[in-house]
């Protein structure tokens, strides 16, 4: 399984790390040849101003948008939601509020129970600067919540959430898109 890791900003390196643990070839993605025989995605957090700058400068809207319209899965991760978001690539059906939670000072962890991917149970999420989201259109479901607020999506075969599974040591998101690129390759439905 291969596994592109958006590598223009962000930690990218730590998701590459629990991709490999899970025994996936993670491949930093920087150009749109480097999209070309990837079964999944991660576009991970960092500073969305200046990924969306990266994205624009190499010219990978369009390859996002076409990979993830051909049905690869893909995970985002806290700007990685933002970049999702319809203001931005336009391929999950919400409206994402950047640094919700507050600035840098009010970063947090929490235990949340997150629904719905069949890694049910509590993941620990650490948010910094996390987004939250705003408004969900129709086929959008709500995976988990902080106060009301959602902070992990599904839509189809796009997975995003506003936290950092790859600083908590969590694996269970990546294992997701691993089973979701195995669902896809066999032309079936992520679960």
């Amino acid at each position: 399984m291969r596994i592109g890791v958006l590598a223009l900003q962000g930690d990218f390196e730590a998701h590459s790390k629990i991709l490999a643990g899970l025994g996936a070839e993670a491949r930093p993605v920087r150009t749109a040849a480097d999209l070309e025989g990837i079964d999944g995605l991660v576009i991970p957090g960092g500073e969305s101003t200046t990924i969306a700058l990266g994205v624009e400068r190499e010219g990978l809207a369009e390859p996002l948008r076409g990979l993830v319209e051909s049905g690869t899965p893909v995970l985002g991760t806290c700007a990685g939601m933002i970049m999702l978001d319809r203001d931005h690539l336009g391929l999950l059906d919400v409206s994402v509020r950047r640094n919700a939670f507050g600035r840098q000072l009010q970063s947090f962890e929490s235990d949340l129970e997150l629904r719905g991917l069949g890694a049910n149970g509590v993941v620990r999420a650490i948010f910094i600067r996390a987004p939250w989201v705003e408004d969900t259109g129709e086929g959008v479901e709500v995976l988990a919540d902080v106060e009301g607020h959602p902070v992990a999506v599904r839509e189809g075969n796009v997975l995003a959430v506003a936290f950092h599974p790859e600083l908590a040591g969590e694996e269970r998101l990546h294992a997701w898109l691993l089973e979701a690129a195995g669902a896809s390759r066999n032309g079936d439905e992520p679960r």
